[in-house]
């Protein structure tokens, strides 16, 4: 039976708590639809979300609610959270010192699951009030050919929407047939923004739909490409999967019951290329940098907090971590990342306007250690092939230009290899997570025999073999850790 202690958490309830969390103050009743938001999951809730909920509370983007959408069978549950109540959860901010600052959060004002109705979400994108339809669908959602970079029209999803036989299913289907639709009625297209983890994110989303629409039709490939406007962004919030505790720790503190909360960190960062066809929400007003080019932000981001986490994680993993804080709470850990950050990542950035990199590298190690968040290792662990070459690998190369030091993302590369071995340090296996693992696992062990195997995959790492330098500090880490073990060879690289 229900707790008759713990209020539901829906619309009709919200008057009961107001008195132990932040709720709208808004009238959400009044609030009209102007984004369509595919994928709605933790880091949208935490992020764009929140950011359009303190829009609202100050009485600024009445039309700019948001619609979310989702279209994998695993949304289902989303659906039926968000329905369950009102489109409303919370949203949990846990300081390093365990403080806990929670909000209701009220932007999503309508859900549509896709594969229930899709005519309903080709509907809502067609209305001429949706004017934003934005995205956090991962990088394995443009479906980018991982060996030349180009869309994949091999799935069976993408060509069963390219035949036009049913109705359509997959992201691109349904963006595609809305902006056919507005054409033929006169209605300018929407923007489609793009608020994924990726290096020139609307960029990358131009090319991928621009490719969709031009195999179903060349002229509307065209269009798309001339007419809808992509803006670059760079999104940033540590948020991992809700914990499993999350609901009952909601409940304990504040006697309301959320069925899907979101627990993330305090800090976040939104730099938004100012690039939109039919206006946009006042964002500059809540916090986001609203620039004419985020890509000095977006290196910023990715060379040392991605790159970083790459640096921490593999290390981490074999000296027996399991989790983010307790290997970014060591001291060695610590120097180790600063190091990599000080004299090898930032020689490679441009100018940040309106950045102290020196306060934003400081902030990303004590983000790092909040033990808070709960972040695991395995997470960042997970898919390096995709990760390491986009986030690392630039920096190598910048490096290896100019002379720089590389000895720091050497040794990140080879604590990779080393993990892909399978076994740790202690021989017990390890559950790769990767697209290449069966390619990759099995050079990672050759190398005792054939000390390069693994750098030798070029479609990794291109010509870092041919570089003696690199090659000569990748060979003595890998050494390190196979002689003295990984958290002796942070230690020695942290000196």
């Amino acid at each position: 039976m229900p707790d008759p202690t713990v209020t539901p958490l829906r619309a009709a309830t919200m008057t009961e708590f107001t008195d132990r969390v932040s709720t709208p103050t808004y009238d959400r009743s009044r609030i009209s639809t102007g984004i369509v938001h595919f994928g709605v999951g933790g880091f949208h809730r935490a992020h764009q979300a929140m950011y359009v909920d303190r829009l609202l509370e100050r009485g600024l983007g009445q039309t700019w609610g948001i619609c979310g959408v989702g279209v994998l069978p695993g949304d289902r549950r989303m659906r039926d959270v968000l329905r369950a109540q009102d489109g409303l959860y919370t949203l949990s901010a846990v300081a390093p010192d365990g403080t806990w600052t929670t909000r209701t959060i009220g932007s999503l004002v309508e859900y549509r699951y896709a594969p229930e109705d899709p005519g309903a979400v080709v509907a809502k994108l067609t209305d001429p009030a949706t004017r934003i339809v934005s995205l956090t669908i991962t990088e394995g959602g443009y479906h980018i050919d991982a060996a030349t970079g180009e869309f994949d029209a091999d799935d069976p999803a993408i060509r069963a929407d390219l035949a036009g036989d049913a109705p359509p299913a997959t992201v691109f289907g349904l963006v595609t047939e809305a902006l056919v639709r507005r054409r033929s009625r006169g209605i300018a297209p929407f923007t489609v923004l793009s608020c994924d983890n990726i290096e020139g994110n609307g960029d990358v989303a131009r090319r991928m739909f621009g490719a969709f629409a031009a195999l179903r039709d060349p002229a509307l490939g065209t269009l798309l490409a001339e007419q809808v406007h992509f803006p670059n962004s760079m999104v940033d919030r540590i948020t991992p999967v809700t914990p499993a505790g999350a609901t009952g720790e909601i409940e304990r503190r504040y006697g309301l019951a959320d069925r899907w909360p979101v627990v993330t960190e305090p800090f976040a960062q939104w730099v938004l290329e100012d690039s939109f066809g039919l206006g946009r929400p006042a964002f500059e007003e809540v916090g986001v940098q609203v620039v004419e080019d985020v890509t000095p932000y977006e290196l910023m981001k990715l060379r040392l907090l991605n790159a970083s986490h790459q640096a921490l994680c593999y290390f981490g993993y074999l000296s027996g971590y399991r989790l983010v804080h307790e290997a970014a709470q060591d001291p060695a850990f610590r120097r180790f990342l600063l190091r990599y950050m000080d004299a090898e990542a930032t020689p490679t950035l441009r100018p940040v306007p309106g950045v102290d990199l020196d306060a934003y590298k400081r902030t990303l190690l004590d983000r790092f250690a909040n033990p808070a968040i709960g972040d695991t290792i395995a997470r960042l662990c997970a898919e390096s092939s995709d990760r390491i070459p986009k986030w690392l690998l630039p920096v190598v190369r910048a490096q290896l230009a100019t002379g720089g030091a590389i000895d720091c993302a050497a040794a990140v590369v080879a604590s990779w290899a080393r993990y892909a071995e399978g076994v740790d340090e202690r021989g017990a296996a390890i559950e790769i997570v990767d697209r290449l693992r069966d390619r990759l696992t099995p050079l990672a062990r050759r190398q005792r025999e054939q000390p390069t195997a693994f750098l030798g995959e070029r479609s990794l790492f291109g010509d870092l073999i041919d570089h003696p330098r690199f090659v000569t500090a990748y060979l003595a880490a890998l050494d390190s850790l196979r002689t003295r073990g990984a958290h002796a060879t942070v230690e020695e690289l942290a000196r």
